[in-house]
Order: C-alpha cells, then sequence, then structure tokens
C-alpha cells in the first residue's frame, strides 16, 4: 500500500517537529493510510545557523525507517538580519546557501520559508473553546491593538504548555526592542528589495542543486504592531514570482493565511500560479471568519468554516497539481495533548477528508 502512495501525482505528507519536540510518533504517522511522508525541521539548530548534513542525515534515516520519505523540509527560517537588510546579512545568507546545499544532498526538494518581520505567524488565542468542546487557535486583531508585543509574546508562552512554537524561538524574542528598532525604517517596499537581495542570492544554487524554494503567504495577511508584510495578496504573489524568474521560486499555497482575508480568492489564486507551474507546496486548512480581521481555525470541512475546501482542491485537481500537500492545523479533539494546531486525531481525519475529495475528483475525470 505505501509503496502505491509514492507514485501518485499528489504527494499528501504531515508536518512533524522530531523526536523530542512532537506528541505525534513516526510510527503513528505511517498509519494514516494515505501519507506518504513528512514535513521535517530541525528546530534545536538556532535561526541562521548552517544545518549539519549528519544531522540531516538521521531526521531522514529515523523518517525511512518507518517507510516514509522526508522530500520537504517546513522551515529553514530566515534570520531576521536578512530580512531588515542589515550589513551581516550576507553572513547569514552564507549559511542559508550552506543548508541549502547540505539538505539537497539528502534528497530534499522543498524548502518552506516565510518572510515575516519579526512574528511568524500570530494566534491571540492559543486554546479557543469551539461549541463541540474541541479546541483550536483564534485571532482577533482588535485585542493585538490593545496589548504591546511583550505582552503577545508572554501570553503565546504562557499558551503554548511546554510545546516549542516554531517561528517564536526565545532567543530571537528576548531582543525584541532591538529587533524593533532594526525593522523601524523598512517599509512594504524596502522589505521587498530584502527578499529580492535574498532570493537572488540562493536561487542559482538552488538551481544546481534541485530544490525549489516555497514561500508562505503572511499569516495572517496583514500588518501586525506596524510591521510590514509583503505576501499576503495575489499581487504580492505575483511580484515574488517575477522578481526572480525561476523554477526553484515558487510559492507555498496556504488556505488559511491568505483566506483570512476575503479579498483573497483561494482556488482563483491556485489556478492562476498552478497554470504556471509555481506552485510547489500546499496547506489546507479551513477557518471561521467571524468579524472584520477576527476568525478561529476549525475542522477541515467546508462547512465548518468559510472556505470552500472542495473548491480549493478542484482548483488544484484542474492544474494538476503535482507537488506536496498537508493539512494543516487540526483542533484539539479527543483530549489530546499536543503542540497547538498539530496534534494527530483532526489532521488525520483532515487529510482523510481531503483525500475522498481528491480521489471523487479522479474518478470522476476517467469517467
Amino acid at each position: 500500500m505505501r509503496g502505491a502512495k509514492r507514485g501518485a501525482k499528489l504527494n499528501f505528507i504531515l508536518r512533524w517537529f522530531g523526536v523530542k519536540d512532537d506528541s505525534v510518533t513516526l510510527s503513528q504517522i505511517k498509519q494514516i493510510p494515505i501519507i506518504s511522508g513528512i514535513a521535517g525541521t530541525l528546530n534545536e539548530i538556532p535561526v541562521g545557523e548552517v544545518w549539519p548534513i549528519e544531522k540531516i542525515e538521521k531526521l531522514k534515516n529515523q523518517t525511512n525507517i518507518e517507510g516514509l520519505k522526508l522530500e520537504v523540509i517546513e522551515s529553514v527560517n530566515v534570520h531576521e538580519d536578512i530580512k531588515a537588510g542589515l550589513p551581516s546579512r550576507d553572513y547569514y545568507i552564507e549559511n542559508y546557501i550552506k543548508t541549502i546545499e547540505n539538505l539537497s544532498k539528502a534528497g530534499i526538494k522543498v524548502i518552506c520559508y516565510n518572510f515575516m518581520p519579526i512574528f511568524d505567524w500570530v494566534r491571540t488565542d492559543l486554546y479557543h473553546q469551539l461549541p463541540d468542546g474541541s479546541y483550536s487557535m483564534a485571532y482577533d486583531h482588535e485585542k493585538i491593538t490593545n496589548i504591546s508585543p511583550q505582552q503577545l509574546i508572554q501570553e503565546v508562552n504562557s499558551g503554548a504548555k511546554g510545546f516549542s512554537l516554531p517561528g517564536w524561538e526565545p532567543e530571537k524574542l528576548k531582543n525584541l526592542q532591538q529587533l524593533f528598532e532594526a525593522f523601524s525604517d523598512i517599509d512594504e517596499e524596502k522589505l521587498f528589495l530584502n527578499l529580492e537581495y535574498f532570493l537572488k542570492s540562493i536561487i542559482p544554487v538552488c538551481e544546481k542543486v534541485g530544490i525549489k524554494m516555497a514561500i508562505h503567504p503572511d499569516d495572517p495577511p496583514w500588518p501586525i504592531f506596524g510591521l510590514p508584510r509583503i505576501v499576503s495578496s495575489k499581487e504580492h504573489l505575483e511580484k515574488i514570482i517575477n522578481v526572480v524568474d525561476s523554477p526553484s521560486n515558487t510559492l507555498a499555497i496556504c488556505s488559511g493565511s491568505l483566506g483570512a482575508n476575503l479579498e483573497n480568492n483561494v482556488p482563483d489564486i491556485i489556478r492562476q500560479f498552478g497554470k504556471l507551474g509555481k506552485i510547489s507546496f500546499v496547506h489546507v486548512r479551513n477557518i471561521k471568519i467571524t468579524d472584520y480581521k477576527k476568525f478561529h481555525e476549525v475542522s477541515h470541512f467546508s462547512k465548518e468554516g468559510s472556505l470552500d475546501i472542495f473548491e480549493i482542491m478542484k482548483a488544484l485537481h484542474e492544474t494538476d497539481f503535482k507537488g506536496y500537500l498537508r493539512p494543516d492545523h487540526g483542533r484539539l479533539i479527543w483530549n489530546e495533548k499536543s503542540r497547538p494546531g498539530y496534534g494527530l486525531f483532526d489532521r488525520a481525519l483532515g487529510v482523510s477528508y481531503l483525500y475522498g475529495i481528491w480521489e471523487s475528483l479522479e474518478k470522476n475525470k476517467r469517467g
């Protein structure tokens, strides 16, 4: 069965944080029938340092032993000095290039990354209780406008319940004042120029070693604490793929991130960039938008949220998507204890739903 999955055009995978940093095990992941691999990471390596080939190979071996593939990394985070365009950025870009080269030696095909200043994804409640008793993550922009960045960090850390949170590295955020000073004169235009500099430095290497960079949309897709966002709309995505015209410069489409702004028609965005072959990684999750810049995450089912998951999968099918797809944030259900958004049970339910849609589309196509 697992051998058959490897020939599939669309690769369903699950995000995994490692033996010491995930409540879910690889042996559990491999029991989800359609899952063929993982999106892996090495969170223990500080942002900006080179990923040693030995640690990459160890992660790959742990994955392969369970009959799963490791072809996607999520994420190799970009150092803030690169985003801010500081003189030290060339040092960190060189380290990033060395990491790309090391990952390529282990057979990695896609690296997911983001270019959000200081804060990665942002939520104001990591354990928002839903009417059915399950828990999900929620965002309320009004709350953001009434607290300080330091207060947000304290609330997120207290809500993490002992789990590390990707993009919220303590060693980075302890220098919060310095970080805000570094971005004090960075507007959207300057941030994009810094992304351009980064891409023009790394993409030639990616082309040489056969790796695709997949930029993740801003989450949520609007400025936070006055920090600019440049990966929040169709126009932003167009600008990014055009700044370096290369098969290695691609997109990670996240339905929940882009879909939080109803002006973003996610199926249309998929059709536009899918036809161009510019999508290499997809995160599918559903959210319920309850007010302006206010939403909470729900199950993957279309009827539960504000996004039409069937249409999203249909758009991928129509554009013959052959990359990697994972069910994104799930609820915490059945008393599971895990990192917010990354329990086993609801993501397993979610990917079964997504595969069911995909199988129906495939069979209808064949007649």
